[in-house]
């Protein structure tokens, strides 16, 4: 696509820039503006970015039209662009609009799966439970009685919002291109990011695949639920799933409350959605009270997963350092996982960005979620992060979104939940898990068959570099060099390549034996299991002992 805007595309681009010139006044907090706005969201000249100015913004973006609903739920994970006010007013941004008219839901579902709905349902209720922007949701029953909801897709909501988003596309290309700070703020992979997230909401398949997943997820979390999907009825444009029995958290009054187990529900919330964050490194990334129902038996079921983030095992790495380190109040570790998680820019200032945080975990202390949103802490850790020149990364801005949701459906249940201490009785377990994880035996036996072939090449290799030292035929820059080192140094390398496959099959040995059936156990554990990690242990020791031994002082040595 080239920078230029089409003239075709005229009055969506004046409808845009309207909305643009009429929001001038919420300042950017784009990285290296430290004095665009202050984090208690003041502009330069002392004026009060205004809760109004945020809830007009959000009124505009509903009546613009579904695809502009879902840029602002983008807009509210991006902490470097608008002020917290912003952020936390596009967080509450429903899309609660007008149902289709009777009968043409029937008739998509119809095309869809090919059969009359009398025929694929026992029942159907014409009138929907729910309506989006982008479809509806109808109570219905199976053939054999089973309850389930119907999710249907608005006819000609996949064209308009493709061609939306071309004009969204054009217009952020032609900024980019025609400003340096529009540039630095990433406005064209900003609209990458929402290409894709819209496209895999337009095809429920990925919906119910999402289901799925995040169901395995939290099997072992008895409180919480989440819908199944039937795959038979399930296509790009209708999503067939269980009907969860339930009512929006944010109708729960405080003498409901009383009836409840509050504490344990916020509880296996807010650890559920670290278990998705930290372990499966895939969360719900739209948990608003209106997709957290209170069923009928006092539990919580997550609903809507049209919206939902993947994470690479490294991210998972740094955000848990980050979780942590916000909850025992290490400014120092935060600083760290927030420069690996963001990009650096040219003027970049670290020693900046740790006195800014700093400053925000001294603030913080040790607070409540009705004290202190955890939500608003990341938003106001992205912001710092930017002002001082590192753009945080869309993984941050993404969890701070979903925090700012949950810190609203946690207070709710529970006012007087601490997040620093679900964070800290949460984190041995997510860190076994982890673990876990690594140490899988299919996971184990890659790694090792991985070091037996090395071992397996090495001699080989080995026996061409020195052939070729020997016969002169490689010019290497070393100075003193003597072959009898390299010797020595190549046999000390084979023995612990080859005491590492050692070890890793003693696990392996361990992992397998420890799921025997029948197996003598010690100490409530399989012998062999026990003997095997022993022989581990010991190899590892051996090695360790040696290369104290015989490393450190060769390298004394060296020095001298």
């Amino acid at each position: 696509m080239g920078s230029h805007l089409d003239v075709g595309h005229a009055a969506r681009y004046a409808t845009l820039g309207r909305l643009l010139l009429k929001h001038r006044g919420a300042p950017l907090t784009g990285p290296g503006q430290t004095s665009d706005l202050d984090l208690d969201g003041y502009a330069p000249d002392g004026s009060e970015v205004t809760e109004a100015d945020a809830v007009q913004l959000v009124e505009e973006l509903v009546r613009m039209g579904p695809t502009f609903i879902k840029l602002g739920q983008l807009l509210s994970t991006r902490a470097d662009l608008l002020p917290p006010v912003y952020l936390e007013a596009l967080s509450r941004l429903r899309d609660d609009v007008e149902p289709m008219e009777r009968g043409v839901a029937e008739k998509v579902i119809e095309e869809e799966l090919g059969v009359r709905i009398t025929h694929a349902f026992g029942s159907f209720e014409p009138d929907p439970i729910g309506s989006a922007s982008l479809g509806q949701v109808h109570r219905a029953t199976l053939r054999d009685g089973r309850p389930v909801a119907v999710k249907v897709q608005r006819p000609g909501i996949r064209r308009r919002a493709l061609e939306d988003m071309e004009v969204i596309a054009e217009l952020a290309e032609f900024v980019d291109n025609h400003s340096e700070r529009a540039s630095r703020l990433g406005f064209g992979s900003m609209v990458e990011q929402f290409r894709a997230s819209l496209v895999g909401e337009l095809d429920y398949r990925r919906e119910a695949a999402n289901l799925e997943v995040l169901g395995d997820a939290l099997a072992e979390y008895d409180r919480i639920v989440v819908p199944r999907p039937v795959d038979d009825y399930t296509t790009s444009r209708v999503l067939t799933m269980d009907y969860v029995d339930g009512r929006s958290v944010d109708s729960l009054t405080p003498l409901g409350r009383t009836e409840l187990d509050s504490e344990d529900l916020a509880d296996q919330l807010l650890g559920a959605y670290l278990h998705q964050v930290l372990v499966h490194g895939f969360f719900h990334a739209d948990p608003h009270p209106g997709n957290v129902l209170l069923t009928r038996d006092g539990r919580l079921a997550l609903i809507d997963l049209g919206m939902v983030a993947r994470l690479s095992p490294e991210i998972q790495d740094q955000l848990s350092r980050l979780l942590l380190a916000i909850s025992s109040g290490d400014s120092s570790a935060a600083a760290d996982a927030l420069e690996r998680l963001g990009d650096r820019l040219d003027d970049y200032d670290p020693e900046a960005l740790r006195t800014r945080v700093a400053d925000l975990l001294l603030r913080y202390g040790r607070a409540t979620v009705g004290e202190l949103s955890a939500g608003r802490s990341l938003v106001e850790l992205a912001m710092a992060a930017s002002s001082c020149g590192l753009r945080p990364g869309a993984e941050l801005t993404m969890l701070a979104k979903s925090l700012l949701n949950l810190d609203e459906v946690a207070r709710t249940l529970d006012p007087g939940v601490r997040i620093d201490e679900i964070i800290e009785s949460h984190a041995a377990a997510v860190m076994r898990h982890r673990m876990a994880e690594k140490v899988r035996p299919a996971k184990v036996m890659r790694s090792a068959l991985d070091a037996a072939a090395f071992a397996e090449q090495l001699p080989n290799r080995l026996n061409k570099v020195l052939e070729s030292l020997a016969e002169g035929r490689v010019n290497l820059r070393l100075e003193g060099l003597d072959e009898g080192s390299v010797i020595r140094g190549a046999q000390k390398l084979a023995n612990r390549v080859t005491a590492g496959v050692m070890i890793a099959a003693f696990v392996i040995s361990a992992a397998l034996f420890s799921s025997a059936p029948h197996a003598s156990t010690l100490w409530g554990y399989p012998l062999l299991t026990i003997v095997f990690l022993g022989l581990a242990i010991l190899t590892a020791v051996w090695v360790a002992v040696g290369m104290l031994r015989r490393d450190l002082p060769e390298r004394r040595s060296g020095r001298r």
